[in-house]
């Protein structure tokens, strides 16, 4: 098999988002982009943006209940929420708990729905209901953190960002950008053409107008790790666009691992998160979202994943202070 089929090359996504880009260049003609020091340093993450995924929490979402665990996140200090299910144990109502309800914990308690994470068969099968579940929470991203396809070849990751273009044409008719969230296995090489990284095809090849992409830092830290050869700020900085939402978890390099980290509480690693957020260039509307794949083995407990969570804010708002 030949070079795989490029259909959304850097050219067509500059002509996609034209008229941001000629403004940025009338800027940079002006002389606007060296006014200062402190615009060149600007971070790109907003300290006032920091978010959560509440998959870091889920034990206590399932046992305490939406309810608890939205008023305990404000009170933390989080902004927005990323959902990974919207159900809670049925003990705490006498029944499920409904999107509208979850809708007015968010708004009694001045949290706003940033995304959420669901499965490719949700896509699939169901994807007009997950729109419908992203305008009644008000979320203005839905996303999976499925890896695009099972099958590490080019021909499937072709295959796949097919579907994902289908799929994110139906959310921009809806006013809602779809997303792809990494883990370490998207940044290996095909099977079938060992000089062809996976995540380039997928990128390449899906339309940056309807297919957005959630960087998670520390599974391409983990990529980088075990497949070298790439920097995720490069990505981020060739198309800012395209990566509205990051997912920001920390690690203690540990090279006898697999993916050559330990995760830990936010800023209690060593991951080089303050040359990221550098790095990635001043853009100032990108969203940080902590995340902590064991956050319910959390010690102590209680408080237990949601002390993760606590401590984890205070280490990203010291990061992007």
């Amino acid at each position: 098999m030949g070079n795989p089929r490029k259909f959304f090359d850097r050219r067509d996504f500059l002509r996609a988002t034209a008229g941001t880009t000629v403004a940025l260049a009338a800027a940079s003609v002006t002389g606007a982009a060296a006014t200062s020091a402190s615009a060149a340093t600007r971070l790109s993450i907003p300290r006032d943006r920091i978010a959560i995924q509440l998959y870091s929490v889920r034990d206590k979402v399932t046992s305490l209940g939406f309810a608890v665990v939205l008023a305990e996140l404000a009170r933390i200090g989080y902004q927005e929420i990323e959902f990974a299910g919207y159900t809670q144990n049925t003990s705490i109502l006498g029944r499920q708990i409904t999107l509208q309800e979850i809708r007015r914990l968010l708004d009694d308690n001045g949290l706003r729905a940033v995304g959420s994470h669901v499965g490719l068969g949700n896509l699939r099968g169901n994807l007009q209901a997950e729109l419908d579940a992203a305008e009644i929470l008000g979320m203005p991203h839905l996303g999976t953190a499925s890896a695009p396809s099972n099958t590490n070849t080019v021909s499937a990751y072709l295959a796949a960002a097919e579907e994902f273009n289908t799929w994110g044409r139906a959310a921009s008719a809806r006013g809602i950008k779809l997303y792809q969230h990494n883990h370490a296995g998207e940044f290996a090489f095909a099977t079938d053409q060992p000089s062809v990284r996976l995540y380039d095809v997928f990128l390449k090849n899906t339309d940056p107008r309807h297919v957005y992409l959630e960087m998670d830092v520390y599974w391409a830290f983990a990529g980088q790790f075990r497949f070298p050869g790439f920097e995720p700020a490069d990505y981020v900085r060739d198309q800012p666009y395209r990566y509205p939402l990051f997912h920001m978890k920390d690690g203690i390099a540990n090279p006898a691992r697999g993916d050559g980290y330990d995760m830990v509480d936010f800023g209690a690693g060593n991951m080089p998160y303050e040359k990221f957020v550098r790095d990635i260039g001043p853009r100032d509307t990108h969203v940080g979202i902590w995340e902590h794949d064991g956050g319910p083995n959390a010690q102590p407990n209680p408080p237990g994943s949601l002390g993760a969570a606590e401590r984890s804010f205070n280490g990203l708002t010291e990061l992007l202070a």
